[in-house]
């Protein structure tokens, strides 16, 4: 498939999701046997560690079509650059798509600032850009769409993996907003 049939594939799940009509294809032991010579999902999903976001049923995805991580806000540091590199060089992914959602929790903490110690200050470093880019007065809404934008930029700046990818048209970074009270997602 290429990008605009993935795309257009996560956007029929997506509103077969929000409609109440999961398929759950591709959910069975025929697939699961398939997949134990390998894998070839044909998107990337850097999404939000949020319990109520989950990219393979937003998506209406089966097995091996996703190869989804999980950080709370949706960053991309060192760790999920890597796994996205890997899916990339090995994979053969050519879609990734960066996941905020509304209302997320580490944004809410990042913009309220303090000390939340060591670890939890250094992922919510990871979201400062998106607050301080965002117009002033922002919502944390808004400033999670700025983040997801934030993100898609920094895997192509900071892999040369990806960023050649990209660069070659062989694969599509999109960034992404998913609501919760509808759970549909919006591309951005």
């Amino acid at each position: 498939m290429n990008h605009k049939e993935i795309l257009n594939r996560l956007q029929e799940g997506n509103s077969r999701f929000v409609a109440d009509k999961l398929e759950g294809k591709l959910q069975d032991s025929s697939r699961r046997d398939l997949l134990t010579k390998g894998q070839q999902p044909h998107t990337i999903v850097l999404s939000c560690a949020d319990s109520r976001v989950v990219p393979e049923l937003a998506f209406d995805a089966g097995l091996g079509e996703l190869f989804v991580l999980r950080v709370a806000g949706n960053v991309a540091n060192t760790s999920t650059i890597a796994s996205i590199e890997y899916a990339v060089a090995h994979c053969g992914s050519t879609v990734i798509v960066v996941l905020g959602h509304q209302s997320c929790g580490a944004v809410t903490a990042a913009v309220a600032g303090g000390d939340n110690g060591h670890n939890l200050n250094h992922l919510l470093a990871h979201i400062t850009p998106a607050i301080t880019s965002a117009p002033e007065g922002s919502s944390v809404n808004e400033i999670v769409k700025v983040n997801a934008q934030k993100n898609v930029e920094a895997l192509s700046s900071r892999s040369d993996i990806i960023g050649n990818a990209v660069a070659s048209g062989s694969v599509k970074i999109v960034p992404a907003y998913y609501n919760l009270n509808s759970g549909k997602v919006d591309f951005i």
